[in-house]
Formats: C-alpha cells, structure tokens, sequence
C-alpha cells in the first residue's frame, strides 16, 4: 500500500500521523480551533512533512459523531467532512478476566465528550468497528444520592446525558453538582484543577472523581448488557489516565456489575484501560490495512 494518512479527530485535538509497514510516523497535534475544516488541517499537516496530496495513497480518519449519508458534521466541534492489538505497558487491568472470543468489545472513552462504540472479532485477526452514539444515552442513576445530584444538573441544563456528566465538561458540572447538594462554595472550575484537588486528597474533588468513576461503570455495564460484550471493555479517552491509580481503586467495578439479577453476567468479563498515547491512529491503521487486504 502506498503511504497513507490516517487521523484521529476529536472535538479538541486532531491528531494525524503516516502510516507505512504497520507503523506511525511522523505524529502531530493540531487544535481543532486552530482550523476551519479537516481539509485545511491535513494540507498544514502535509505542508509540516513536506508532502503534496499526491503523496497520499490512502486516508482513514477516526471521528467523533454518526457517519451517515454525504456530510458528517463532528459532534464536539465546528468541522464539518464530506464524503487493536495493544502491547504491554499500553494498558492497565482494571477488573481481572479473559475475554471470550469472537464476542463483542465495549470501547468506552471520557474526553471532550465521551465516546462509545463496539468492537466486533471476526477471528483470523480481522476486527470491525461499530460506531454508535451511546454517550448521549440518559445518565443512569441508582441511588437517592445520584438523584439529588441529578436534579441539580438538571436544573442547569435540562436533559442530562452521560456525556454531560462523563466528559471533561461534566467534571466541573459534577462538581458543582456536588457543592450546591452538600452547601459548599464552589472553588475549582477547571478539570485539571479538580483532578489535581481530588489527588491531593480535598474531600469534595476526591467525591468528584469517585462519582465520575461510578458513573461511568454504570453506562459502560449498560452497554456490555447492550452488546453482550463479553470480549471485554476498553477505556480510552484524555480524562481517565489523569487519574489513573484513583480510578482503579475507585467504585468502577462494583458499579460495573451492579445489575441487579444480571450481576453474575458481569464474572469474568476483564475490562482495561488504554494508556497507548494514540490508540485511535493506530485503529485508523489497521482499518486501512484491512481494507487493502
């Protein structure tokens, strides 16, 4: 296959790299902002390697938002488009398992938004992505506590999704959330401030964090449910490996497989979170090299 451009675009950062002999090279981050369109961004990415578009061979590009029709319109920001294997050290555990074969994968990621989407195994080392729209499903809520904080989301926005909670935006709502339930005056408003708090051990952020993290064992249960995800759940995303050890001791495996007389379904299934720096170019990779087999 000649050299081909693969790129991962979310609603902050596109991320765009060369793929050649199974590989990344060449990786660059450019703000979304920064540009008007993904075509201006691929030009200034080409112009930076001193290539032409003619240099191209193939492009794949993993997006955020549904791909339908002629047009897609990216979900978390202005752009508009017309028509894995991980190795060690690029994933933690997070709950012990061993994925049952040829059954869906849940892949679950907080950023700028938070993504959802399921990964099919069609064995001889072929695998086929299922982009889906399951972090604008309700947020669930299964305690008076999660409901009182849902009121108060509620009041500020209307419709509370998952991702208006499970996202680097929600953090900050969570929080505020949570010191108008408990009387607080508010003091952080930025996600970086309060995932630095919650490390540093101040009581409210660490809640913050704690809740963010149940939270997102709920939606990404509900889904596995959904899917019949026994071959395991991903978690990628920004947001999650800024806290990493938090997040692992937190209540996202008990609220994982909090379902009820559906629990027992949860034994087994290994859930794991991505630290591969850019696991959505490597994605885009390997659909290329799928599609030109």
């Amino acid at each position: 296959m000649k050299l081909a451009l693969v790129g991962d675009i979310g609603g902050t950062n596109a991320r765009f790299a060369l793929w050649r002999d199974q590989e990344l090279h060449s990786i660059r981050v450019h703000a979304t902002a920064d540009h008007g369109s993904p075509e201006e961004a691929i030009k200034v990415y080409l112009k930076e390697e001193g290539l032409e578009i003619g240099d191209i061979g193939a492009v794949c590009l993993s997006v955020a938002g549904p791909v339908s029709g002629d047009e897609f319109k990216f979900t978390n920001n202005h752009w508009r488009l017309s028509k894995t294997r991980f190795k060690p050290g690029e994933f933690r555990v997070v709950c012990e398992g061993t994925p049952e074969p040829l059954r869906p994968a849940v892949v679950i990621g907080p950023g700028t938004g938070l993504g959802v989407g399921t990964l099919l195994d069609l064995g001889a080392g072929r695998w086929a992505a299922l982009p889906g729209e399951g972090g604008h499903v309700d947020l669930p809520l299964s305690s008076p506590r999660e409901t009182q904080l849902w009121q108060h989301i509620y009041s500020e926005i209307g419709h509370v999704s998952a991702e208006t909670a499970l996202s680097g935006g929600g953090l900050p709502r969570l929080y505020r959330a949570i010191c108008a339930v408990d009387g607080h005056e508010p003091v952080l408003d930025t996600p970086e401030a309060i995932t630095a708090a919650g490390l540093a051990g101040d009581p409210v952020a660490m809640e913050v964090l704690d809740q963010f993290s149940i939270w997102l064992g709920r939606v990404a249960g509900n889904n596995v449910l959904t899917t019949g995800g026994r071959g395991g759940v991903y978690i990628v995303g920004g947001v999650i490996p800024r806290f990493a050890d938090f997040f692992i001791a937190s209540g996202f495996a008990k609220s994982f497989a909090d379902k009820g007389c559906m629990s027992d379904y949860f034994k087994g299934i290994p859930v794991w979170l991505v630290t591969a720096p850019y696991s959505g170019l490597t994605g885009a990779g390997v659909a290329l090299e799928q599609a030109f087999a």
